[in-house]
């Protein structure tokens, strides 16, 4: 079985989709640990009550490369097959984003370049696109 750590910012409903699917055995993995920068994220309660929470304050650190050094040596510790950002709104250092490298999925409501950030449909239903998905 195929070993998850999901990293989140925010609501975590694309966490919440992927602990059901894991669950009702449509995804043949395991979450084994969810991290998130910030610690009041509502997606760590969602973790939490599936028995997957951690947390790691970014504010703890002295800046983003110590930061990304501490999450990468704890989601090591769980040895996972893919690291999935679901709602991580944070940006990873490129030695990050390296030691993932053909590991790491991101999921984002925009079909990347276009719309980064947040409020992604608004931007494409205010520029008229006819056009929208996910990345």
């Amino acid at each position: 079985m195929k070993k998850i750590v999901v990293l989140v910012s925010g609501q975590g409903s694309n966490l919440q989709a992927l602990i059901d699917a894991c669950q009702q055995d449509r995804i043949a993995a395991e979450i084994v640990a969810v991290f998130s920068n910030k610690a009041q994220a509502y997606g760590l309660q969602r973790a939490e009550a599936a028995g997957i929470a951690q947390a790691l304050d970014a504010k703890a650190y002295a800046d983003r490369t110590a930061f990304d050094a501490a999450l990468a040596d704890a989601i090591d510790q769980y040895q996972p097959d893919l690291v999935v950002l679901a709602g991580y709104m944070r940006i990873l250092s490129p030695q990050f984003v390296q030691r993932y490298a053909g590991r790491m999925l991101n999921i984002h409501p925009s079909l990347l370049p276009k719309y980064p950030g947040l409020h992604t449909h608004r931007q494409a239903i205010d520029n008229g696109d006819s056009e929208h998905g996910t990345s």
